[in-house]
């Protein structure tokens, strides 16, 4: 299986484990600034109350050796277990009162944020592009329907949908390119927001992790002098930009984390994937065959089709392709394939296409959440295809399995199936201490390695006045490793210690330690040589079946 990167967090009220993060990143004021108000204005959802036994000091590292072994019962009463959609009001109006200082920080985390993705994603001279002036206006976002949870490691987690349908005065200039004007942006989509831990000293809430479940819907409105941008690919280059960034920042698995306790610790506030789902595509129906009711579908296939499936959740890139069924209106393909979820409502988007010579042909799109896949309790499902927005004739057959993350390694202890995803290796790195080195010379980072798979964590460096001290700098990233096969005899994990491109020091953790750990998970810190320290964890889980 591809590795996968894993930096934001989430928690459903269904298995207990696994949050992901994403390093907080100065500038960014508008997710700090919502954060902090969900923080310190939750007491006014008077329709939610924390158990004080909750409410104590967590155990070391206690997120990720809490657990909730499921059932398909119990795993259904999660699904359909709702705290009730409730009003928002009171957040809407704090958030219009903030309004011009969030357009402020927005403004100034836009500019220091897209600039150097358009430099880097933009063919020439796109990539030349900058913001002459960024003016958001005065019509605020607004929040609605939102729900609350109490999550089994004693956190709370909201959902809410969020919306921004604003009139606003953004400038982009470049070198051989007209300025581009845009005057209105239509932003939505549904946030997750995870408080985690649940302390006894104020603040009270250790963390916020802010994501999108899906990726939120973007689009943007130009002036009349920019013509060139109505021709579709100016608009199309900047929204995959600003996509991009939001999707690789706060959209799951990415949770942008904003520490409330400057003395948070990581362990607790980081939690396991939910699970694993393993989506079946069956069939699929009347893949270019006329309909009375719906001759759409007749001109979208001139003639008999070369059908395949792509399949992504929530977005994430690559998609899964399956094989192409060749010249025929009823294609079959009992194909499956295993996707981590971090929510149940993760959306499994589904785009059939015509495999042509010249270009491949839009036939439909079908999507369904991981949560309604799995309240179909493994039946098979007749999803719908949608053409630019209007239902055809043709049907795609899906079905589908979840297995549940647990900490027990047996089932990533015998054969090898690529195909398959039969556990999770997860290298959290908190901090480091105690580096040593001048300050202003120091650019200190920590690399991971376990067999072919390679990370490393983003480079720090000193900055005058900042808040963070570069010699005890924290991290908080996490990278997972998907486990396709047996463990045994596998390579250890090694944690290296960088300082620029040099590597000062260095440790290697042996699985077999962390299978001997509590819970499979070796949270501790380890001394990379001369008294330097790396604060991380190896996590192993296994998958168990819920039936």
């Amino acid at each position: 299986m591809p590795r996968q990167r894993d930096p934001g967090p989430r928690s459903p009220s269904s298995c207990s484990l696994f949050a992901l993060l994403c390093t907080a990143r100065p500038g960014l004021g508008i997710y700090d600034t919502f954060a902090q108000l969900v923080a310190v204005f939750l007491p006014y959802f008077n329709f939610f109350t924390v158990d004080s036994a909750s409410c104590g000091l967590f155990p070391s590292y206690g997120p990720l050796v809490s657990h909730t072994s499921h059932t398909m019962a119990s795993l259904v009463e999660t699904l359909t277990a709702s705290g009730g959609p409730e009003s928002a009001g009171f957040l809407n109006d704090l958030v219009g009162h903030l309004w011009p200082n969030i357009c402020v920080a927005g403004g100034a985390m836009i500019k220091q944020i897209a600039e150097p993705m358009f430099a880097q994603m933009l063919p020439a001279p796109l990539n030349t592009l900058h913001f002459a002036k960024i003016d958001l206006g005065v019509q605020p976002m607004t929040f609605s329907n939102v729900d609350v949870h109490k999550v089994d490691n004693g956190g709370i987690k909201l959902d809410l949908d969020v919306n921004w349908d604003g009139n606003c005065d953004i400038e982009m200039d470049g070198k051989m390119i007209p300025k581009v004007g845009v005057e209105h942006v239509k932003l939505s989509g549904r946030l997750s927001i995870l408080l985690c831990p649940i302390t006894n000293v104020i603040p009270l809430i250790g963390a916020a992790q802010v994501s999108f479940i899906n990726p939120p819907y973007l689009k943007f409105t130009y002036t009349d002098g920019a013509n060139i941008a109505n021709l579709g690919f100016i608009d199309s280059c900047v929204r995959k930009v600003v996509q991009s960034i939001i999707a690789g920042m706060a959209v799951l698995p990415n949770r942008f984390l904003v520490k409330l306790d400057p003395f948070n610790d990581y362990f607790k506030t980081y939690q396991l994937p939910v699970g694993v789902v393993r989506l079946t595509i069956e069939s699929g129906s009347n893949f270019g065959e006329e309909l009375k009711s719906k001759n759409i579908f007749k001109k979208l296939v001139h003639d008999v089709p070369d059908c395949y499936v792509t399949t992504s959740l929530s977005g994430e890139t690559p998609g899964w392709k399956t094989a192409t069924v060749k010249d025929n209106h009823h294609p079959e393909w009992n194909e499956t394939r295993d996707f981590i979820v971090s929510d149940h409502d993760q959306l499994l988007a589904l785009d059939v296409k015509d495999s042509d010579t010249a270009s491949d042909d839009d036939i439909g799109l079908a999507t369904i959440t991981v949560r309604n896949l799995l309240l179909a309790h493994g039946q098979k499902q007749d999803l719908t295809l949608m053409h630019k927005g209007e239902e055809t004739a043709g049907k795609l057959t899906v079905s589908g399995k979840y297995y549940q993350f647990i900490p027990d390694a047996t089932s990533i202890i015998g054969d090898e199936n690529p195909a398959e995803i039969k556990g999770l290796l997860a290298v959290l790195v908190a901090a480091v201490k105690n580096l040593k080195g001048a300050r202003e010379q120091l650019k200190p980072s920590v690399a991971i390695t376990w067999g072919a798979h390679k990370f490393q964590t983003v480079v720090k460096c000193d900055v005058p006045g900042g808040a963070e001290d570069i010699q005890n700098p924290h991290f908080d990233n996490t990278f997972r490793i998907p486990l396709s096969g047996s463990i045994e005899g596998a390579a250890p994990v090694r944690i290296a210690l960088m300082d620029g491109e040099n590597e000062i020091g260095a440790v290697e953790v042996p699985l077999e330690e962390v299978l001997a750990s509590e819970n499979l998970a070796l949270l501790k810190e380890f001394d990379v040589g001369n008294g330097q320290i790396v604060k991380a964890g190896v996590v192993i889980r296994g998958t168990k079946l819920v039936e």
